[in-house]
């Protein structure tokens, strides 16, 4: 039978254990930022918040930097002397005679690569019209197919030399890879192979391969396809990452040149204008029966 007395010396024992020390003691421990000064908890959250805007800077500031600065006319071109610009229908209609006599960054278009092809049947719809002034009006050309992943490379090739007359004084022809659709990464490269194999035994003359900097190194990397000039797609840089051989660089595709009116993809050739002229097919082909 449990007295009054016991049960009144239950209560106060369990009262005494329940606020002893030891308990207290644990509980605040539990946050050891009660007992920091106050001064390190503002250098803490001082840290805190200059990391987190050097994080986002870096994140989602500076690597498009460099677009903001062309879309408000204040961007400045790669160090170079050999520039040029590619199009195609989104250009939309050309003023011909501003453009022969443009500036990009104190020199003038030296070259212009245009849309050709894509896939197995569509022409651009400014291809021919495009390829004919520039021609008429002294600058180098080239011309350049979109690849697909819906249609087999070989006949994507045919399509494209049935479709592109190309000459001496042009620039040799570009397969334009950017995506890998259902392809493994080996079908991909096989693929491009291909289409590079027939286009370079139609023309006489060694095609260039254009793709992004990181698809490039993603996919595109080989003994086979790496000899083939390279053109590197890669905005919002000071300089060139890729450490290959390349022969020209799109560092942006918010240009402005007079005579066309949008925003237009501008390029760096790796080399002097007389490297650009020996580049053509006419010269390589004239190298070629020289040795």
């Amino acid at each position: 039978m449990v007295t009054k007395k016991t049960v009144n010396t239950t209560r106060k024992t369990t009262k005494a254990a329940s606020s002893s020390p030891r308990r207290r003691r644990k509980k605040g421990s539990s946050n050891p930022f009660r007992r920091m000064p106050a001064y390190l908890l503002w250098g803490l959250l001082i840290a805190v918040v200059v990391v987190y805007i050097i994080f986002f800077y870096r994140t989602f500031v500076n690597p498009y930097s460099f677009r903001w600065k062309a879309l408000y006319g204040t961007v400045k071109y790669p160090d170079g002397k050999v520039r040029g610009i590619d199009i195609s229908h989104y250009q939309d209609e050309i003023n011909w005679d501003k453009l022969r006599n443009a500036q990009l960054q104190g020199t003038p278009v030296h070259f212009i690569f245009v849309k050709a092809t894509e896939g197995t049947n569509v022409l651009d719809e400014n291809f021919n019209q495009n390829f004919h002034h520039a021609r008429r009006n002294d600058i180098i050309r080239g011309a350049y197919h979109f690849f697909s992943t819906k249609s087999p490379a070989n006949k994507q090739a045919k399509y494209f030399c049935k479709m592109v007359q190309l000459e001496d004084e042009d620039l040799p022809p570009v397969l334009d890879v950017e995506t890998i659709g259902d392809y493994s990464k080996e079908k991909l490269q096989s693929e491009v192979k291909t289409w590079m194999q027939i286009v370079e035994k139609h023309y006489g003359v060694t095609p260039i391969l254009y793709t992004s900097y990181k698809f490039k190194t993603s996919y595109l990397t080989s003994p086979e396809l790496d000899r083939y000039p390279c053109w590197i797609a890669h905005y919002y840089i000071d300089s060139l990452a890729y450490k290959g051989e390349w022969k020209f660089w799109q560092h942006t595709d918010a240009g402005k040149v007079d005579g066309i009116k949008g925003y237009v993809d501008v390029n760096l050739f790796n080399g002097t204008y007389e490297d650009l002229v020996n580049l053509t097919i006419g010269a390589q082909r004239g190298e070629d029966e020289m040795n």
